[in-house]
Order: C-alpha cells, then structure tokens, then sequence
C-alpha cells in the first residue's frame, strides 16, 4: 500500500514480462488478455466467450503503452504525451494517473 508521501508520478512501470501483445502497422498496441478462473471457464462453456480477448488500445493508450519501458517515470510519460497530444491530452497528469492505475489492475503493468 502506498504511503501518503509517495508521488505517483515518481513511480516507473513497466510492462508484465509474460503479457502478449503486438503493434500493429498503425501503431495500435492490441493485448492479448487470457481468460482465466472458475468464471471463465463456465462463460467459455457455456456462453462460447474466447478463452483469449484481445484489447485494443487506441491513439493515446497506445501512445502511453509504447512508452512504458521501466526506465521513465509517470511525470516523464506525462511530458511526451503532453508533447505528441498537446491540449489533447489535458488534464494530462489526472487522466495519465487513472490510466496508469487501470494497466496495473489489468495486471498489464507492474511498477518495476
């Protein structure tokens, strides 16, 4: 659990070792994301759902995903989105932070 002294944009990600994913000519990041559990299991028996999704990360997700390396901090992502998007992409660090959070729970990151 994090202290209340630690800066999440000091924080450094970087991509599970074991998740697969691809770029496509477009520079779309696609995850292949595994369907695991008990769950699972019973919707790909019974539903006919994939034992595999694929995740398309589009524009900006995919930007971000491309640029976490375990090397760059948050704040440093954040300066070359801001770069490639512009206003775009403002409130930059509110909607980096949420995205960032939302890899890690997908347990496509892991802070390194």
């Amino acid at each position: 659990m994090a202290s209340k002294k630690d800066n999440f944009l000091e924080y450094v990600f970087k991509i599970k070792e074991d998740l697969h994913w691809s770029t496509g000519q477009d520079g779309q990041v696609t995850v292949d994301m595994e369907n695991k559990g008990f769950t699972n299991r019973l919707a790909q028996k019974f539903f006919h759902k994939p034992p595999v999704s694929h995740i398309e990360l589009e524009g900006m997700g995919s930007f971000i995903f491309g640029c976490i390396d375990g090397k760059r901090s948050v704040y440093d992502i954040g300066l070359l989105v801001h770069e490639e998007f512009k206003d775009q992409a403002e409130p930059l660090y509110e909607r980096l932070s949420v995205y960032m959070k939302q890899l890690e729970n997908l347990g496509f990151i892991e802070k390194s």
